[in-house]
This record gives structure tokens, C-alpha cells and sequence, in this order.
């Protein structure tokens, strides 16, 4: 894998559980501002997306080459997301020691949190200062990945001619494009996924609590088919369509779904407390739903009346300027980019 210190020409892919996505942008001038310069998308089987097998793979390979065929894209060089429930993220106090000491001994360091063996994963950290129990320690983000997972997936990106520049947890990228300018207060982000969801706290533009819980769309789909009595296609064209409205089909579609959304905002709270025990005085002021929250109707009202802190939908295209012609394209299927275009708007790989 190339390591580089300055971005040059390269695009983002998210492999996700159903769709492959694609993002190639350009800096607009100093500021945190992009053109949208190309894109891709190609639904994809989650059979093939979740498997091990060497022709599933293969046939991974074939969607993601048809996608980049179709986008225009012409560079090789790509930075690849990786799933965060395949990946360990934790923030820990460490003494308190120079940049060149920490990347020495961060190897030594993070074996004592990740579950495990540290030949067995690759490590990741980020320096985020101060600690906030302990000033004379620093608080450091430390991320891993199983190489069983890792190698194989970058072996077969590599093989198809493609040079990947870096991996980045699909959580870390999605801060990067969804989070307002200038926030210091602590704000919540909520991603929604196929099978699992991300929720990241950010404080002073950094990750401080990341975690990825295993209740998916596919878990509320799942759920509203038993309760229901309906066929898969059915629960999520009723989910997508009529929603958490109580006044739709008699509140059927709410009522069949609403113990696992309690199970979901409860998790949301228990991040919320968990945080706030660590940053007593920094308060979780705002929650950003994300992905199929955001497609979801009246997802964000729901939220508003599981938790005391106001939710509102996230913005993924927020720092991403795109022609009127793209943006309408673009529309059914918006929300779900917000990882690629985090892992597009990268701008250091160390």
C-alpha cells in the first residue's frame, strides 16, 4: 500500500452491503469546499458483497469495474472505506510523549485495548490532545482492522489495476462530510446501514466515542415482516413509503417495527451518558441522523421523542458543489453518500 503526504488525482469507493459508490471531487480554492468532478453507482448483491468466496469476489470486482467504467473516472489511485462493524475503535489515555515517540510505541500502546493478538491487525491512531480525566496524559483514537478481512479485500481492489492509497473506517470518513463547520460542542451522528449503524460523537471536530451497533434497515424489514406477515419487498416498500407516521395503514407499520426503534434510541442514549461521563463539560448539543434515517419518514420526529436532545437530518453534499443535472440524478439516492464523499474530501494520508 502507498503512503503519501499530498493529494493528488484519486477518487473514493464505498463498497457497500447493497450499492457500490464512487466519488471523485476537486478542492475549491483554501477553503473546506469541493466541485463534484465524478461519480458512480451500481446496486450490488448483498450475497456477493458479504461473501468470502473467491468468485464472489470476482464478481464484486466485475460491479466495481462496470461502476468506474460508467463514472468516467480515469485515475487508479482510490481510498477505500471499510465497514466499521469490521473494525475496533476505541480512545484511550496514554503518557504523555513526542509524535515520534507515540508512533513508535503506539504498536506496544494499543495491545493492551484491541481484542486482538497485534500481529493479527492493522493499527491506526490519531493524537487528539489533552486527556479530559487526566491533563497530563493525551487522549489518542486507536482503530484496527482483522488482516483476515483487510488483505484479502485490498488484494482484490489491487487486482483490479486500482492502487489503493489508504483504508479509512466508513465512521471516521463520515464526520469528515456530514459534520457542520466550526462545531465544538459535542454533536451526535447517526448512521443507518444495511445491516449495522454507525454512531459517532464528535467533539472539537474530532471522534470521541465511535461505535457500530447491529441493527440495520434489514433489521427493521426483517422485524415488520414477521409482525406483519408480508413479504421482504413489501416491509420496505411500506417502511420507505408510509414510514413512523401513526396515521398510515392504521399505525401498522410503526407498531410492527417499534420495539427494535426502542432498542436503536436507546443505544443512542447510552452513547449520549457515556460520553457525558468522560466530557462533563462539553454537552451533546445536536444529533445528526444520517443514511436510511434519512429516508425513512418521520425517522427524525421519532428520535425527537425517544431522546432530550434535538435530531435533525444530516447533510452529506453540504461542503460539495454539483450541476442541477447531477443533483437531480443524484436525488433517490443522495443520502447514502456520505461516506464516499468523506473519503473523497480526504486531504493527508500519514
Amino acid at each position: 500500500m502507498k503512503l503519501i503526504n499530498t493529494v493528488g488525482d484519486f477518487f473514493a469507493l464505498d463498497i457497500g452491503t447493497s450499492a457500490i459508490r464512487l466519488v471523485q471531487l476537486s478542492k475549491k480554492g483554501s477553503s473546506d469546499s469541493w466541485t463534484l468532478d465524478k461519480y458512480g453507482y451500481a446496486p450490488v448483491d448483498p450475497k456477493i458483497s458479504s461473501s468470502d468466496s473467491e468468485e464472489d469476489r470476482r464478481k464484486l470486482g466485475e460491479v466495481i469495474l462496470t461502476a468506474i467504467g460508467q463514472s468516467g473516472i480515469k485515475t487508479r489511485d482510490v481510498v477505500v472505506g471499510i465497514p466499521s462493524n469490521k473494525t475496533f475503535a476505541t480512545i484511550v489515555d496514554l503518557p504523555k510523549m513526542s509524535p515520534q515517540e507515540l508512533k513508535t510505541n503506539i504498536q506496544y500502546e494499543a495491545e493492551q485495548y484491541i481484542p486482538s493478538k497485534i500481529d493479527e491487525v492493522k493499527i491506526d491512531y490519531a493524537l487528539l490532545g489533552d486527556s479530559p480525566i487526566n491533563p497530563e496524559k493525551s487522549e489518542v483514537l486507536i482503530t484496527s482492522v482483522a488482516n483476515e478481512y483487510s488483505e484479502p479485500r485490498l488484494d482484490m481492489i489491487e487486482n483490479l489495476g486500482l492502487n489503493v492509497l489508504t483504508l479509512e473506517p466508513d465512521s471516521i470518513a463520515l464526520v469528515r462530510a456530514v459534520l457542520p463547520a466550526n462545531s465544538t460542542n459535542g454533536v451526535l451522528i447517526v448512521e443507518m446501514g444495511d445491516t449495522s449503524s454507525d454512531i459517532v460523537v464528535v467533539k472539537d471536530g474530532a471522534p470521541r466515542l465511535v461505535r457500530a451497533i447491529p441493527i440495520g434497515f434489514q433489521s427493521l424489514v426483517k422485524t415488520a415482516v414477521q409482525n406483519l406477515n408480508i413479504d421482504q419487498s413489501q416491509a420496505q416498500q411500506f417502511i420507505l413509503k408510509f414510514g413512523l407516521a401513526p396515521d398510515r395503514l392504521e399505525g401498522k407499520v410503526i407498531h410492527s417495527i417499534d420495539g427494535i426503534l426502542d432498542q436503536f434510541s436507546s443505544e443512542i442514549n447510552k452513547s449520549v451518558n457515556f460520553f457525558q461521563g468522560r466530557y462533563v463539560n462539553t454537552p451533546v448539543s445536536s444529533v445528526l441522523l444520517s443514511g436510511y434515517c434519512t429516508a425513512i419518514p418521520l425517522f427524525s420526529e421519532y428520535i425527537n421523542g425517544k431522546i432530550s436532545i434535538q435530531s435533525q437530518l444530516a447533510n452529506p453534499w453540504q461542503k460539495v458543489q454539483l450541476s442541477v443535472a447531477d443533483k437531480d440524478k443524484l436525488s433517490p439516492i443522495s443520502s447514502q453518500f456520505g461516506v464516499v464523499l468523506g473519503l473523497a474530501q480526504r486531504t493527508t494520508f500519514v
